[in-house]
């Protein structure tokens, strides 16, 4: 078993959760640009729509490949530092894509962001748990995961904006300024968090890896991420076929699909610890109803936009009920986290390559319908799957979050 590693002093260290929430705000910001980018990459790099949802596919790929060797390489270095370098790294990638003069040079930025990605991911919420007083897990990696929600809400909807009045590359250029400033602050706020001794990959670590109820978070997470992607990573040739929208149109339904997802998180994000099965299965059923009634919708702006936004909502919110799990069932919080982050881009990547090819096919809607089987399907396995979302986590079960966090 890792040792113990040493914590932050008790309490909350709110200004470093809020930089790190900074932090997941850029990431998932340039992670999903190339969403609302899509025409405006298209048009000016003269690729198809397919090629443009490779730029998550290949970003997805690198990101599963190096998020657990990268993590466990790691391991003994001190928390802090690693992730200021890790955001170094995103914050060069960001301005290379900026300068990008053509898809290659593009797709190799995205490569090199894709690079810090996944070790990022990895790292942030087991930090998140460690600036939290013990019993809080849950809702610090939520405070840390709205960065993610308002990513949706302003950053992507700003970049699209800015793609249609100044150009893709401003979006990205303005990506790294952030990021910028954020690794500023976190240098300043960030206390010091020791590592741990690299134990390796012993028999005993991919044992407790095996257990059950992880494989069973990574299960859901693969089904339901890959469901997501197929349809998310062309929403907007979806939402112009089937609700009309388009333009600034498109840009505002971003806006409120992520302010609904911003709500979910720090609605749920209040539950998780005290009603984790509840804040699964609420937003899990959601994703599953919304998108089976879109996919059924001929042409209607109301009812695509109402469809699409409880679909965002919902979703946004299930990455820390999953995250939360897996820190619930973790003796190793980094390396779990890592296997986690590699089911989560492995589901964005096929996805994303799955939808490409059904789009450029012309089958949009099937790409709906798989985003309703993965749902359903996360559903049944987090339901069946005995005790992963306990309706009440009991006290040993409390303890066992809280001994997870640091061993």
């Amino acid at each position: 078993m890792l040792p113990r590693l040493p914590s932050a002093p008790a309490g909350y260290h709110t200004g470093a959760l809020l930089a790190l929430a900074g932090a997941t705000f850029g990431y998932v910001t340039s992670e999903t640009l190339p969403v609302g980018l899509l025409p405006q990459i298209s048009s000016d790099l003269s690729v198809s729509a397919g090629q443009v949802g490779l730029l998550l596919t290949a970003y997805a790929f690198v990101a599963a490949v190096t998020a657990i060797p990268l993590t466990a390489w790691t391991t003994g270095m001190r928390r802090d530092r690693l992730i200021l370098a890790v955001l170094l790294i995103f914050v060069l990638s960001q301005f290379g894509a900026a300068a990008a003069p053509n898809y290659a040079c593009l797709m190799g930025a995205r490569v090199v962001c894709a690079l810090g990605h996944g070790l990022f991911w990895s790292i942030v919420a087991p930090i998140a748990t460690r600036l939290a007083p013990p019993g809080h897990a849950g809702r610090a990696t939520a405070a840390v995961f709205i960065g993610n929600s308002l990513a949706l809400v302003a950053g992507l909807p700003l970049g699209t904006l800015l793609g249609q009045l100044g150009g893709w590359r401003v979006a990205f250029l303005l990506t790294g300024g952030f990021a910028t400033v954020t690794l500023l602050t976190l240098r300043r706020v960030l206390p010091a968090l020791p590592g741990a001794e690299s134990a390796g990959f012993s028999p005993e670590l991919l044992r407790r890896l095996a257990r059950p109820q992880l494989l069973a978070v990574y299960a859901i997470t693969i089904a339901l991420v890959i469901g997501q992607f197929a349809a998310y990573s062309y929403l907007a040739p979806i939402v112009r076929a089937h609700g009309g929208i388009t333009g600034s149109g498109y840009s505002a339904l971003l806006l409120v699909y992520g302010a609904l997802g911003l709500v979910a998180v720090v609605a749920l994000g209040r539950l998780v610890d005290s009603h984790p099965r509840r804040s699964f299965a609420v937003p899990m059923a959601t994703i599953a109803i919304a998108t089976a009634v879109l996919s059924l919708v001929g042409h209607s702006t109301v009812l695509t936009t109402i469809t699409v936004l409880a679909w965002g909502g919902a979703f946004t919110a299930i990455p820390v009920m999953l995250q939360a799990a897996v820190l619930r069932w973790s003796q190793d919080p980094d390396v779990a986290s890592a296997v986690y982050v590699v089911a989560f881009q492995i589901g964005i990547g096929g996805g994303a390559a799955l939808g490409g090819v059904l789009v450029d096919g012309g089958h949009l809607d099937a790409s709906i319908a798989i985003t309703t089987v993965g749902a359903t399907l996360g559903l049944v396995i987090g339901v069946c799957v005995r005790g992963l979302f306990p309706r009440r986590p009991s006290a040993p079960a409390e303890a066992h979050l809280e001994v997870a966090q640091h061993e």
